[in-house]
């Protein structure tokens, strides 16, 4: 499964808030934030932090897409 989170670029955009913003807002590390820039998979928990930190469902900022063959 592959997994974009281009939704959550935008929305950050739509709220004038960085990468660096958005760990200290959610509390999560600079090593998530880089892994989220590449499209790597990253916990629930990171999400679920995400989520709360900007009043959003998982589904606002998060695409999964099936693995091509």
């Amino acid at each position: 499964m592959a997994v974009s989170y281009k939704k959550l670029w935008h929305l950050m955009l739509d709220r004038k808030i960085n990468k660096s913003g958005l760990e200290k807002l959610a509390g999560i590390s600079h090593h998530s934030v880089l892994k989220m820039n590449r499209d790597e998979d990253v916990s629930t928990e990171v999400l679920t932090k995400i989520c709360t930190a900007l009043d959003c469902n998982v589904q606002d900022i998060v695409d999964f897409f099936p693995d091509e063959k």
